[in-house]
């Protein structure tokens, strides 16, 4: 990127302007984030002087790491309505129906969309797609691509129509420090530029798309670039944001010491493979009704108390795939072989690991916030579609509908750039990052999943609100991720807090029955009782 540096605004004392920013950047919209849902909403806009920015790379995140499928209903007896029924199952009471009809209604037309840019599905040798079936799912509708390599290759067909288009400017190891408000609207991003220069974009609209909070616990699946940054930006800013307690933890990482730690892909359980202890003992027969097909959250919290009480949880597809298991998860095989293990002929040592957010930034069925001049899309954002819990593979077709929502809703609406001197006004007023932030970071992992895992109760909730609440002076005002760790682990805790009852993904302990179903927005750092069957109105 060679950012243009404009001269000092009229009026400005000589190098004034130089000390505030590096350079300047004027685009009609930034998209912060470059996973499924950024890169959908970016190609939505390619009319448009669209600027992408990441953190990592054009694709990076955790979308390229998904292996389990994208669900869609395609197959000849499946419908919509058929799709919106398990989901709304598996959300524990807090979905919002309107969000979850819109997600099933049109995933068929955006996967037909990905088809058409070349994304290349698994098919039989007649050229049919071939279906899989997950947890939580009553039919064969999840789709994969290259066995468990799903998200790599709609990625891979993404980010190439996105580098075809001449329009959308892609920005790289770029960190989007914080959102610059102008008179209650959003009007620019100021970001660190690959050099840790500043920069600024001004912008008629900005676009979350920044994934989730899978980093903020010592033990997850998720990618280094998933540190919660979208949500701490946006809390800054005064948006809105809602669900906060609602972490699902997959059932099945690979046991170990790799941080993230390798995903077996719940595809493995949707076809045949299933759990067992070190005894042999199938356990989850005893659990759930539908057993290794149980909702996520409910293995997540089977293997978890097979674990606390001392045993040893594995994977088993011996008896399932066998000497089939490296063509049919090949990524899964790979990591299993770098573990010492063969999952042909024994199972795979498993451990639940953070996974996926299910709450965020507050949005409309369209990605706009409760801040005029944003929008957010993705693992980032809440429409209520996944509700407490989300259903397995819905979050690539998640991504994929509201992406391109999102970029309708920004083109309605319009807007120009902002002048100059309006977003130099309003800079947030940001000090460098610390020069090593490993250690505090390292601090709150250990915190978030020791106190706010999978079983939470209220005095181990408190002992972490009070560890973070001590981490916050040596963050405050510091442009790192460490910052936007804490900001965002801060709302994490104090909603699980609110929560005195378990539901989906949050189980409390010390309240382990439901009770009501409602959904605690936050407001300037204040809770907000939101019923469930009727969101706030944002936007």
């Amino acid at each position: 990127m060679n950012p243009e540096s404009p001269r000092p605004p009229a009026g400005g004392p000589p190098g004034h302007f130089t000390r505030l920013v590096h350079g300047v950047v004027a685009t009609d919209a930034v998209v912060i984030g470059a996973g499924v849902a950024g890169v959908s909403a970016a190609l939505g806009l390619c009319d448009r002087d669209v600027t992408i920015m990441s953190k990592s790379s054009l694709g990076g995140g955790s979308s390229r790491w998904a292996q389990g499928g994208v669900a869609v209903a395609l197959p000849a007896a499946d419908s919509p309505e058929l799709h919106a029924d398990d989901t709304l199952a598996v959300g524990a009471g807090l979905n919002d129906p309107d969000a979850v009809d819109i997600l099933t209604a049109e995933g068929p037309a955006r996967i037909k969309d990905l088809i058409g840019l070349g994304t290349e599905f698994d098919r039989t040798e007649d050229g049919e797609l071939i279906y899989g079936r997950e947890a939580g799912h009553s039919l064969f509708r999840i789709l994969h691509a290259n066995g468990d390599q799903t998200g790599a290759e709609l990625m891979r067909s993404l980010t190439s129509a996105v580098r075809s288009q001449p329009s959308i400017r892609v920005v790289e190891q770029t960190f989007a420090v914080d959102l610059v408000v102008a008179d209650g609207r959003v009007v620019g991003v100021l970001a660190l530029d690959e050099h840790e220069r500043r920069v600024l974009y001004l912008t008629a609209a900005v676009v979350l798309a920044t994934g989730g909070v899978g980093q903020l616990y010592a033990r997850t699946t998720n990618p280094v670039e998933v540190t919660g940054d979208g949500h701490a930006m946006a809390a800054r800013a005064g948006a809105r944001l809602i669900d906060m307690e609602f972490v699902q933890f997959h059932p099945t990482g690979l046991a170990g010491s790799l941080d993230p730690m390798p995903l077996l892909t719940e595809a493995i359980r949707g076809e045949g493979g299933i759990l067992v202890n070190e005894l042999g003992e199938r356990f989850m027969v005893d659990v759930h009704p539908d057993a290794e097909l149980a909702p996520r959250d409910v293995v997540a919290r089977a293997n978890w108390s097979q674990l606390q009480a001392g045993h040893t949880v594995y994977l088993d597809a011996t008896e399932s795939h066998g000497a089939d298991f490296p063509r049919r998860f090949p990524t899964v095989f790979a990591a299993s072989r770098q573990a010492g293990v063969d999952p042909r002929v024994e199972g795979i040592p498993a451990s639940p690991g953070a996974h996926y957010h299910m709450g965020g930034v507050e949005t409309d069925l369209d990605g706009r916030t409760s801040l005029p001049g944003l929008w957010a899309a993705g693992e980032v954002s809440c429409t209520g579609v996944h509700g407490a819990n989300r259903l397995a593979s819905n979050s690539l077709l998640e991504g994929l509908v509201f992406g391109a929502r999102v970029a309708r809703s920004v083109v309605d609406a319009g807007g120009v750039v902002p002048p100059l001197n309006v977003a130099l006004s309003h800079l947030p007023k940001v000090a460098e990052p610390s020069p090593d932030e490993s250690a505090l970071i390292a601090q709150l992992r250990e915190v978030m999943w020791k106190h706010v895992g999978l079983v939470r109760n209220g005095e181990e909730l408190q002992a972490a609100l009070d560890r973070i609440a001590a981490m916050r002076p040596e963050v405050e005002g510091r442009a790192g991720v460490a910052r936007n760790m804490v900001e965002t682990a801060w709302h994490i805790v104090t909603a699980a807090l609110a929560r005195t009852e378990s539901r989906g993904a949050h189980f409390r302990s010390d309240h382990p029955e439901p009770g009501s179903a409602v959904r605690h927005a936050f407001q300037n750092r204040q809770i907000d009782i939101v019923p469930s069957d009727a969101m706030a109105t944002v936007g």
